[in-house]
């Protein structure tokens, strides 16, 4: 069954995850995950239900007979399933009457994941799915592994995806069809597996998840300790972050709890928590590429200069490990080996096409491995959270300035440390009606300052997102923010200022 497929690659992905040394262990894999999965197998009606969806023929093949010449057996009666019993024992009980089971090439049940009708009315799997399903297993355990993280960790295989069929037992052959299945060639954004695993909670009709609580690793309170240490943005940002957390009203745990019934919507904690680091540092230092760069003209002229965060020096520091950052995500994505060890014919007649394919492919690798100072099956990507490391030992990428104070951008007025930019822009804030537009991001971008369009695509390569996600996800934190009834000068700020009042012509950042 097609079903045994992907639970053998579900395990495989979740040992991949614990060897990797998420802390829930057993309690994620065999009590999170394995639920989740006996769930969904038994909403789809495809185990642990009385009435399951079989496929209306079995088709088998003989030892003298071609792969695509195939005989039609009997219809076999589905024997009625217990809650108890394994996928295994659930297949083999409806091939029971069939004496050439073990003959049988590929799976019995391929034909309904190939029909559009029955895919869409019974939710079935897929390799994209698969992802969701880790996904949602990791929130319920509240596993500090956001789905950036695991999508990288996809990416750089450390937990099989592409071609994950290859490490499927011998007796679990793929043959002809489910080719069409198993076969990925690519990892999906970071969108699609959110919307997957949005439709998925829904589908399975959970209850409420534990609650995301301040103290969780996936509350935006310490989320934004990592991507700020990642970002090597000073400590004394974080206080700033939190208070901007408490404006927009985003510090209570409901608001990062998924319940299919008060709160329908699964949280992106990690686009979340970028969009409210962007925002304060909107707040603070302006990026409207003149304010930015006043202040750190200023900051260069005290004695104290060496203590005092320059965001012109961070900035340059920032955008020469970028570049290095993403050459050599470039290089290792021009190293990997997609194409399968185990090449997947779809047919015996495209068998001849597909192993001659691989005979080219090895060619070329063997080439670029003579040519290259590194071979094609090394990997050099460490298994970390973090993008970028700061400090003075060998390899890192800069100096950290986690430990620069920020006096100079700030300033004391009645008694409350307050920020001395006293201008904040924003683009027009009124929300859009999803079904009828989505982002405008491209349309917009020309007209907004450079720094703070590169601020969103340092973000963007940091979560492996597209800066139209993460500029919606800005806008959802600001019309929280300023579209509140807070007043007006508010903890953060003791101006606002709309777009129009800011200049709109295209800059580049002082360098």
């Amino acid at each position: 069954m097609i079903c045994e497929g992907f639970q053998f690659i579900l395990r495989n992905q979740a040992n991949a995850l614990l060897r990797l040394g998420v802390s829930a262990g057993s309690h994620f894999k065999d009590q999170v995950l394995w639920q989740l999965w006996r769930l969904y197998l038994q909403k789809s009606q495809q185990a642990y239900t009385n009435n399951p969806v079989r496929s209306s023929t079995f088709k088998v093949r003989g030892l003298d007979l071609d792969s695509d010449s195939v005989v039609e057996s009997s219809v076999v009666s589905t024997s009625e399933t217990d809650g108890e019993k394994n996928l295994s024992s659930t297949a083999g009980s409806n091939a029971e009457n069939s004496s050439d089971w073990s003959l049988c090439s590929g799976s019995v049940d391929v034909g309904s994941y190939l029909t559009a009708r029955l895919r869409r009315t019974h939710g079935l799997m897929s390799m994209r799915k698969t992802l969701a399903l880790i996904h949602l297993a990791l929130i319920w355990s509240r596993e500090p592994l956001t789905l950036s993280d695991l999508l990288r960790l996809v990416n750089e295989g450390h937990v099989p995806y592409v071609n994950a069929y290859e490490e499927l037992p011998e007796e679990m052959r793929l043959d002809g069809r489910d080719a069409l299945i198993f076969i990925v060639e690519s990892v999906p954004s970071h969108r699609a597996v959110h919307s997957e695993a949005q439709a998925l909670a829904l589908y399975l009709q959970l209850q409420a998840f534990p609650p995301i609580s301040r103290q969780s690793l996936l509350h935006p309170a310490l989320l934004s300790l990592r991507y700020l240490t990642d970002a090597n943005l000073p400590d004394e940002l974080h206080p700033w972050v939190c208070r901007l957390m408490e404006c927009a009203g985003m510090a209570d745990e409901t608001l990062h709890t998924f319940d299919p019934v008060s709160r329908p919507v699964l949280p992106r904690y990690d686009v979340q928590t970028a969009a409210l680091i962007i925002v304060t540092m909107k707040f603070i230092f302006g990026l409207d590429d003149h304010t930015e760069w006043d202040l750190s003209n200023e900051s260069s002229l005290r004695d104290d200069a060496e203590n005092t965060f320059n965001l012109r020096r961070w900035y340059r520091l920032m955008q020469a490990a970028l570049i290095r950052a993403q050459q050599r995500r470039d290089r290792h994505v021009a190293r990997k080996q997609w194409k399968a060890r185990k090449p997947l014919p779809r047919s015996r007649k495209s068998q001849c096409v597909v192993m001659k394919k691989k005979r080219t492919a090895e060619q070329v690798q063997t080439c670029f491995e003579k040519l290259s100072s590194c071979p094609v099956g090394v990997q050099h990507c460490d298994r970390s959270s973090f993008r970028f490391c700061w400090g003075d030992e060998d390899g890192a990428d800069g100096p950290s300035l986690h430990h620069k104070k920020m006096d100079r951008v700030l300033i004391l007025e009645h008694d409350v440390l307050t920020p001395s930019n006293s201008t904040y822009w924003h683009p027009a804030l009124r929300p859009c009606d999803p079904r009828k537009c989505r982002s405008h991001y491209s349309e917009f971008e020309p007209t907004f300052p450079r720094s703070f369009v590169w601020l969103l695509q340092l973000f963007s390569f940091l979560l492996d997102v597209k800066p139209a996600d993460l500029y919606d996800e800005v806008l959802r934190v600001e019309r929280r923010v300023l579209g509140s009834r807070t007043p007006r000068s508010g903890p953060l700020r003791r101006k606002r200022r709309t777009r129009a009042e800011t200049r709109t012509e295209t800059r580049t950042p002082q360098r």
